[in-house]
């Protein structure tokens, strides 16, 4: 195992409330693998990002059942025009949109659907994502409201913060419904599907502590799944390919196209959708990028990863190169 390298790129556009995305590159026998948690978590929850990273450079991946995944293109909480012009260029038939942004009226929402759907045209599909910004009630009168301005939306994601909420919320609206921040231990899934609180989980490899796991969730839950990503480089994007690529059915356009919200990334051939797909492959860092996009003080994010590890229960080699 490689010493970890670690990396800082800044975001073409504010994304979660964050303008840029850091963590650390390892490489092991199996290939390269990346920890980049958000800054707001802490070691009981990054020591599974960790994990992730483990398993992409020693173990690799299951082998794959396709050799290409359907992706939506993303739409931040930008202006009409911004998300119009996104959509376009993307050549995605899908498009999630975030709302609810703190501070962003649900009328600033609506009319970034509205050119999101103008820019799809009549047959394109729509999804949102509230961040479980929502209490039930706010989430029926937000949901009726957004589902007019979008002609007809695909699925809400994440509308409410807690499982009560998405099952009682599930009972007074027709559109379907996707848990993405409940989907974080093995044992949630298995309480959606007993609450009947979701119609689809949104799973991220990192957070859910590698892809074998991923789809151990997946199976405990008895639902479709749509794989998306945590605001990946290319590394940690082919994570999300290998176990999108590993599942037996894949209904839905997967959340893996993330990599142009990135000013630049750590591989030459970034993993950026063509006519709305992404190729199955793995990739590997390029040394010249790696050092471009090498922080200005690099011990913050190996600080968290060896925090990482300890509480996964290992260390880190401190120091190391390409």
């Amino acid at each position: 195992m490689s010493a970890p390298h670690p990396f800082a790129i800044p975001l073409v556009t504010r994304f979660r409330r964050v303008t840029s995305r850091s963590g650390v590159l390892i490489r092991g026998a199996a290939g390269w693998g990346e920890f980049s948690p958000f800054p707001d978590y802490g070691p009981d929850v990054t020591r599974w990002w960790w994990l992730a990273a483990q398993e992409a450079a020693e173990e690799g991946y299951p082998a794959p059942v396709r050799d290409h995944v359907e992706v939506n293109t993303i739409v931040p909480v930008v202006d009409p025009e911004r998300a119009h012009a996104m959509v376009t260029a993307s050549g995605c038939r899908t498009a999630k949109v975030k709302v609810a942004d703190p501070g962003v009226s649900l009328a600033d929402d609506e009319a970034r659907i509205e050119a999101v759907r103008d820019a799809l045209g009549p047959d394109g599909l729509i999804r949102i994502d509230a961040n479980a910004a929502w209490d039930v009630d706010r989430a029926v009168h937000a949901i009726g409201l957004l589902e007019r301005a979008a002609g007809g939306l695909e699925y809400v994601e994440q509308p409410c913060a807690t499982l009560a909420e998405m099952a009682a919320l599930r009972r007074r609206v027709e559109v379907p419904l996707a848990a993405d921040e409940s989907v974080r231990t093995a044992e949630d899934p298995l309480r959606i599907a007993g609450l009947e609180a979701a119609d689809i989980v949104v799973v991220k490899v990192q957070p859910l502590g590698g892809v074998r796991r991923a789809l151990a969730v997946i199976d405990a839950a008895g639902l479709p799944a749509v794989v998306s990503s945590a605001v990946e480089t290319s590394v940690g994007l082919a994570a999300g390919l290998a176990l999108a690529a590993a599942l037996p059915e894949l209904p839905h356009a997967c959340g893996l196209g993330t990599a142009t919200l990135l000013a630049g990334d750590v591989v030459a051939e970034p993993l950026v959708p063509e006519g709305g797909r992404l190729g199955v492959r793995r990739v590997e860092p390029d040394p010249a990028l790696l050092a471009q996009w090498a922080p200005e003080d690099p011990e913050v994010v190996l600080d968290r990863y060896r925090a990482a590890a300890a509480a996964a229960g290992a260390a880190v080699p401190e120091e190391g190169g390409l």
